[in-house]
């Protein structure tokens, strides 16, 4: 955690009484992650799946209040892959719910992060938004990725599933289990605490 604009990011937080907000983006698609699991002796479990490959693309943010007493985890999911305008969507849902406060934001370098309409729209957003980076090949210090992990463990494993649709029913399921205490984990297994 010696990154200086982690550091300074926690510490505008408390003085601006600002919202961290981790982002990223995933995919899922039809072939569901396979796990161990039980079954009766003898009896070996079976798992279909679709043959096509269609594609679910999902963009979360794990919020945290700036005294690390609340966490939110807010979530979009679309076809496809998330493209420049889909992160301005996000940023926009972001922008509604957090009305009238202060947000830090900080996310990895993915094109449609850096993209020049995205960045473009992040200059006319700095009343209430402000910007730092996590450093280059360290996703384990953004716990949206412990989020997507956890989801994929749980909800989104071993599915028999028929279409798209179930997929996306069941990854909704699995990341509306992610509890506030879940969060706060999450922050603690990326070797990061506020407060």
């Amino acid at each position: 955690m010696g990154g200086r604009g982690l550091a300074a990011g926690k510490k505008n937080a408390c003085r601006q009484r600002a919202w961290l907000i981790f982002e990223d983006e995933s995919g899922v698609s039809e072939r569901p992650p396979i796990r161990s699991t039980w079954a009766p002796k003898g009896k070996t479990p079976v798992l279909t799946h679709p043959y096509h490959w269609n594609k679910l693309s999902v963009g979360g943010a794990l919020a945290y209040r700036w005294d690390g007493r609340r966490c939110r985890l807010l979530f979009r999911t679309l076809e496809g892959n998330f493209k420049a305008k889909d992160v301005i969507a996000f940023l926009k849902a972001l922008k509604r719910h957090f009305r009238n406060r202060r947000v830090i934001l900080l996310w990895d370098r993915l094109p449609g992060h850096k993209a020049k309409i995205t960045q473009e729209y992040l200059s006319t957003q700095r009343s209430w938004l402000s910007l730092k980076w996590l450093p280059a090949y360290a996703p384990e210090l953004n716990p949206v990725e412990q989020v997507w992990g956890h989801s994929k463990g749980t909800a989104l494993a071993n599915q028999d599933v028929e279409d798209l649709d179930d997929v996306a029913d069941a990854l909704r399921r699995g990341l509306r289990s992610v509890t506030s205490r879940l969060g706060l984990s999450f922050l603690r297994h990326a070797g990061l605490s506020l407060g």
